[in-house]
């Protein structure tokens, strides 16, 4: 059997469950593709994974090859598939709870493949699926933002955050943005307003807000109840909203994991970045053997954009 590099957990744990070693490379069934990765991501949902907080969700067969976000080339696909052929340059996010990005070959369903931004490199493109797919969920699907309504984005510097403000921005709406240390970053994605919550509460600078975009639970989403409109929605990423609290605003909630057609969403990303709506911001670029080094900077919390990790060249 072809064996290829890949980052694998053999059990669920901390940093040090993930191993780079060899493993069997994948081969496509029908209706799927071999991707040569040349670039993946790091995002929160990994460590979820890794540590087995998500076990009760996903039945994981161990050992697993974790990493959602492809960019690289068509190596080879499987019977019925037509659209694609060996060299093809495309990017996806894998299926949730199969191996997945963090190893030289990743098997994908064809139709959630699609060809990648011809305005961005490897690097670039494997930064944007899985946080663009779920700011989509999120303000698209869940809260349905459209132009002139205005959006409280928390996180705003972050992997999601900082695809979120530029979604909102190109569906018209006004974004506010909170962060600590990346003021500058997020005036810079062109937020009507940067609120640097370690400095001041958000709370008596924001008032009437069609949506907020919660992607840090606690006592960030406690507070936000009474900046929402009436009928407004708050959605998070991160901790369920109380029924409770939204019906004693008057307001709506959500909680969403990001699961659109990926195929469909990724083609409507590929136009805004290729049109210059968005734009990926990389904060480092590492092999796929750091990936232990590349954890620690995602986990930090602090992370100004996305952290990919080549692969191949």
């Amino acid at each position: 059997m072809t064996s290829m590099k890949a980052v694998r957990i053999h059990n669920y744990g901390g940093a040090d469950a993930l191993i780079y070693e060899d493993a069997p490379r994948p081969t496509p069934a029908a209706g799927e593709v071999l991707i040569r990765v040349l670039a993946t991501s790091v995002n929160p949902v990994d460590s979820a994974f890794r540590a087995g907080y998500m076990a009760g969700y996903f039945n994981l067969t161990l050992p697993a090859i974790l990493g959602l976000d492809v960019s690289g080339v068509i190596e080879e696909a499987g019977a019925g598939v037509t659209a694609f052929q060996r060299g093809d340059n495309v990017y996806t996010r894998t299926a949730l709870g199969r191996d997945g990005a963090y190893a030289e070959y990743a098997v994908v369903s064809a139709e959630d493949v699609v060809t990648k931004p011809q305005s961005l490199d490897h690097i670039n493109a494997a930064a944007l699926p899985h946080v663009f797919l779920t700011a989509w969920q999120a303000l698209v699907e869940t809260a349905d933002l459209s132009a002139g309504q205005t959006v409280l984005i928390h996180g705003a510097s972050g992997g999601v955050g900082h695809v979120a403000v530029q979604l909102a921005k190109a569906r018209g709406a006004k974004v506010i943005g909170t962060t600590s240390r990346n003021v500058d970053f997020v005036r810079d994605l062109g937020v009507a307003e940067v609120i640097d919550y370690s400095a001041a509460p958000f709370e008596p600078a924001v008032h009437d807000v069609d949506v907020v975009l919660d992607t840090v639970g606690g006592e960030t989403q406690q507070r936000s109840w009474g900046v929402l409109k009436p009928g407004g929605i708050l959605v998070s990423l991160v901790q369920p909203p109380s029924a409770e609290t939204a019906a004693a605003h008057g307001v709506r909630q959500a909680m969403v994991f990001s699961s659109p057609p990926v195929g469909k969403v990724l083609t409507e990303l590929a136009a805004l970045v290729d049109a210059g709506q968005v734009r990926p911001r990389v904060a480092a670029v590492l092999p796929l053997a750091e990936i232990r080094q590349a954890t620690a900077m995602i986990e930090s919390g602090h992370t100004c954009g996305k952290i990919v990790l080549e692969v191949a060249r």
